[in-house]
């Protein structure tokens, strides 16, 4: 238990209690408390593409500087109750003089780890790391914006830390939809050059993963395809949409100096799709998808526009929600060397 007392007003005293699926209390994110895994619900589901500077060997034959490097991986997330009441203090005109107008936040922390299955890249290198080894981890914290003035627009918001030296500010909205998701299609070329992978070189890399795809599955030209297919055969009878936006007002992107000199992390958009399944025998689950797509800017643009061009970092996945008895480590922690 955690006593939490405010004395900037009247005390206040609220009792932290552990999450429960089902509690009203925690609006959008009543079905999230728990852990997501793909193991040993859904294995093989996760699958990650980014775009890296590279310095060709010399005297090769043209290569782009830069690589392009899929993951396959299996990932654990999980989510635990803050707070259901964390207050924000503010006051509101009105005709008798300034009133309260506070704002409490639900508020859960989530942990992702991630450990690869395998890897692969274009130019082909030996950076890559082997099967299992650990290749993210990241803590953060969805918020439930209750109680908002009125001109917030916003009813959600994602804070995220990676050891990468980024920190994320995501606002977002809620919608819940009778049946399965409407999951984008998805171009995952970058933005700021000629678009055309047959004729342009520099997308080569591309070009490669196009025609052999990456384990067989996974298209940089159509990535969500695999989302899509994960949902065959799959009674969805309902859908809670969490969309963050770091490029929504207050939202955005801080980096260390490198990161920014190197490749830019500048927007992240994510999408999380909770997904309630009625099985074949009546009973119900649960399962998480996701796409999150992170802007990374580095080199000149090819054409007019202003700034760098911005090459999309895709992760997808499918996950499964285990049940306590099923729980497996809580996230992977070891970054590989």
């Amino acid at each position: 238990m955690q006593t939490i007392s405010d004395t900037r007003h009247a005390p206040q005293i609220r009792q932290v209690v552990d999450a429960v699926v089902g509690d009203d209390a925690l609006g959008p994110f009543t079905l999230l408390p728990g852990t997501w895994s793909n193991e040993p619900g859904l294995p093989g589901r996760g699958w990650n593409m980014i775009a890296l500077p590279f310095g060709p060997p010399s005297g090769a034959t043209f290569r782009p500087p830069y690589r392009l490097l899929m993951n396959q991986y299996d990932e654990n997330l999980v989510f635990d109750l803050v707070d259901k009441a964390v207050p924000n203090r503010g006051i509101a005109p009105s005709a008798d003089g300034p009133r309260p107008a506070d704002q409490l936040l639900v508020t859960l922390d989530y942990e992702q780890g991630i450990k690869q299955l395998a890897a692969e890249d274009f130019p082909a290198t030996t950076l890559g790391g082997p099967p299992g080894a650990a290749i993210h981890h990241e803590p953060g914290l969805f918020l439930h914006l209750t109680d908002p003035l009125d001109e917030d627009s916003t009813e959600i918001a994602r804070l995220a830390t990676i050891p990468h030296g980024d920190s994320v500010l995501a606002m977002g909205t809620v919608r819940v939809i009778d049946g399965p998701p409407q999951i984008p299609a998805l171009n995952a070329l970058p933005l700021g050059v000629v678009q055309d992978v047959e004729a342009n070189r520099y997308l080569q890399p591309y070009k490669h993963f196009r025609d052999n795809r990456f384990r067989g599955l996974f298209d940089p030209m159509d990535p969500t395809a695999l989302l899509t297919a994960a949902n065959e055969g799959v009674d969805i009878v309902r859908t809670t949409e969490l969309t963050f936006d770091s490029t929504l007002p207050t939202g955005g992107i801080s980096n260390i100096p490198f990161i920014t000199r190197q490749a830019n992390a500048s927007e992240m958009r994510s999408t999380f799709w909770i997904e309630e399944v009625r099985e074949e025998d009546g009973s119900n689950s649960l399962r998480l998808q996701y796409l999150q797509i992170v802007q990374l800017d580095f080199f000149d643009r090819a054409d007019a526009g202003p700034g760098r061009i911005k090459w999309p970092h895709v992760s997808i996945n499918t996950l499964a929600k285990l049940p306590p008895e099923e729980t497996p480590d809580r996230a992977y922690k070891v970054m590989p060397s």
